[in-house]
């Protein structure tokens, strides 16, 4: 019988995201605690930009952009804000976040770590660019193996994908 498999990969639906941007633009510019405060939140590239007259504005608009994300269902993981302290330009703060996407060399030799020393015996884990590839000859094994990197707290989005 042949090997089972699935992937380890860290994508992210741009399309979601520009909606809950656009999302919390719209509430942003109705809410009455931010008129008059110049905030503004935009979405370009691989980075979304939010600004305001004060860093708790800021920080309060970065709120906002997490539940939208959330509620469209984008994890949290995937939007790289640094230190998340907004930063003084003129009479305005802005914080700007990037996006993620793929596994850093970095995790993904932390994921297969976890599975070489934690996982069942049998399985084995390859890096491939920026994704991983487990494979097992039992697919409860893949099971558990999607289990218990479910339970561990890794710095990135993780999609099991291409399970076969």
């Amino acid at each position: 019988m042949a090997d089972s498999s699935f992937d380890i990969v860290s994508k992210v639906d741009r399309q979601e995201v520009d909606n809950a941007v656009n999302q919390a633009a719209k509430e942003v510019s109705q809410r009455y605690d931010f008129r008059g405060v110049d905030a503004e939140i935009e979405f370009k590239g691989e980075t979304v930009t939010m600004k305001a007259n004060s860093d708790e504005r800021v920080l309060a608009i970065l709120d906002v952009l997490q539940s939208k994300l959330v509620k469209r269902g984008v994890s949290l993981k995937a939007l790289d804000l640094g230190d998340k302290q907004p930063k003084a330009s003129g009479k305005i703060y802005i914080l700007a976040g990037t996006l993620r996407e793929g596994l850093s060399q970095e995790i993904a030799k932390k994921i297969t770590k976890i599975i070489r020393d934690e996982g069942p015996k049998g399985v084995k884990a390859q890096i491939q660019g920026d994704e991983v590839r487990v494979s097992s000859k039992s697919r409860d094994n893949l099971q558990e193996v999607i289990s218990l990197l479910k339970g561990k707290d890794l710095d990135a989005a993780l999609q099991f994908v291409n399970y076969r």
